[in-house]
């Protein structure tokens, strides 16, 4: 069992009072983690306390430029024990982030005549990338906004699908995909599964060699801001096998080649090929010092402890009337509510709960436009309208609450107060 209140220590600016509309000031909550997370101490010290040793990476004979190569390399290690991915096996690219990671791979991995499945519960950072460069389509999703598994498999028999792009858990919704199981069916028929891990990774531990070789996760991708290290940072992870190429790199130029001259270019290996100019080793420091906390304090502790409080979250919302999107059981789903007040427009429920209760939390399509126009059932002549108006109205959507770590029961009691107040005052 978690000790919120000491995990609650290990972060900054918890305890700071925001400013209300009638020039009060309160404590701060936020409950908008699933946007972004703010940075352990432990992170912030270790960038400190590395910072007198930053140099170049790789092919610096000085003291310190070998001492942070050594670091950025043993860092790829790091992230392979975190996520139970044989060294032998697996390796690390480090990119800025989870977009950047997942546009690296659509650029590296497929050509225009793969079959390429992507699914209605993605973020648009792991739908945009591969449009336009597969023939791209879409696993439909369940009324719950969960991934329809005899779609997916009806997809997979019928075509020869090269890979299957799919989110961990839904950054709309909190529902969460079982991966291993996922990779187990689509390696059943032939294809790869590629996961984006960015909203999985902070709230469970990820197992990428499942219990058999049959539930091996592929590809994995996912950003550090999303887990207590907001430094411009973001880790592909891929099985060695499948990154052997003589492709062009995603980004050109310093630390990507053997050799250059005027007319020819021989490219470095992967990863050193997709690792193009000169890496944040800084932002890796703070990554492996999260890795390391997240550790001490246990991921199936957090996993659990998230449970319990979201549980209590949903339960205290379903009592009130509104309307609640994704799953209802919290066991199937990461800390991730999302929901709307009729006939509130979404963007007003989330400008009161900041306003007038110092409450952080996002509304909007949350970067899933296609997922949230399912959820909210809109027809396709009402979405034909907002494509041809899309800079005169009030787009849908609906407001966010994500947890952290660090929140706690009391937190989600004010959430509530506030949803009730709002409520009872929705008409006036």
């Amino acid at each position: 069992m978690l000790n919120v209140q000491r995990i609650r220590k290990l972060f900054p600016g918890l305890n700071e009072l925001v400013p209300l509309e009638d020039g009060r000031r309160t404590l701060g909550i936020n409950l908008d983690n699933a946007a972004t997370t703010p940075p352990f101490i432990y992170a912030l010290n270790s960038i400190s306390n590395f910072s007198p040793m930053y140099s170049s990476i790789h092919r610096g004979t000085g003291y310190k430029s070998i001492m942070c190569s050594e670091f950025y390399e043993e860092a790829r290690e790091s992230i392979l024990d975190f996520l139970n991915a044989p060294r032998n096996k697996y390796t690390v690219i480090f990119v800025k982030n989870t977009t950047e990671g997942l546009n690296l791979l659509s650029h590296k991995l497929v050509e225009k005549n793969d079959n390429v499945l992507s699914t209605f519960m993605e973020h648009h950072s792991n739908d945009l990338p591969w449009r336009n460069k597969c023939k791209l389509d879409y696993v439909d999703i369940n009324e719950d906004g969960s991934l329809n598994m005899l779609d997916l498999e009806s997809k997979l028999i019928e075509k020869d699908i090269k890979y299957l792009t799919v989110t961990g858990a839904s950054n709309v919704t909190g529902c969460v995909n079982d991966i291993n199981a996922l990779a187990s069916l689509c390696h059943r028929y032939g294809t790869r599964i590629i996961v984006d891990g960015a909203q999985l990774i902070p709230h469970k531990s990820i197992n990428m060699s499942g219990c058999c070789i049959e539930e091996e996760i592929d590809f994995l991708v996912f950003s550090a801001h999303k887990m207590y290290a907001p430094f411009g940072i973001g880790v592909i992870v891929a099985k060695k096998e499948f990154l052997e190429d003589n492709n062009e790199p995603f980004i050109k130029g310093g630390g990507t080649v053997e050799l250059v001259t005027k007319d020819i270019a021989i490219w470095d290996r992967s990863p050193l090929k997709d690792e193009g100019g000169t890496p944040n080793i800084l932002g890796i420091v703070a990554l492996i010092s999260s890795m390391k906390l997240l550790n001490q304090i246990g991921m199936d502790n957090i996993h659990d402890e998230e449970i319990k409080l979201t549980s209590y979250l949903l339960n205290n919302l379903k009592r009130l009337p509104i309307t609640v999107y994704g799953p209802n059981n919290a066991k199937n789903k990461v800390g991730i509510v999302s929901f709307n007040i009729s006939p509130l427009y979404h963007e007003q429920v989330a400008t009161k709960l900041s306003n007038e209760f110092g409450i952080a939390v996002r509304n909007g399509c949350f970067c899933a436009h296609p997922y949230v126009e399912k959820l909210l059932k809109i027809p396709e002549e009402e979405i034909e309208y907002y494509v041809k108006n899309y800079d005169k109205v009030k787009k849908p959507g609906m407001v966010r609450a994500s947890l952290g770590v660090y929140n706690t029961r009391e937190e989600i009691d004010r959430f509530l107060y506030a949803i009730e107040y709002i409520i009872r005052r929705r008409y006036i």
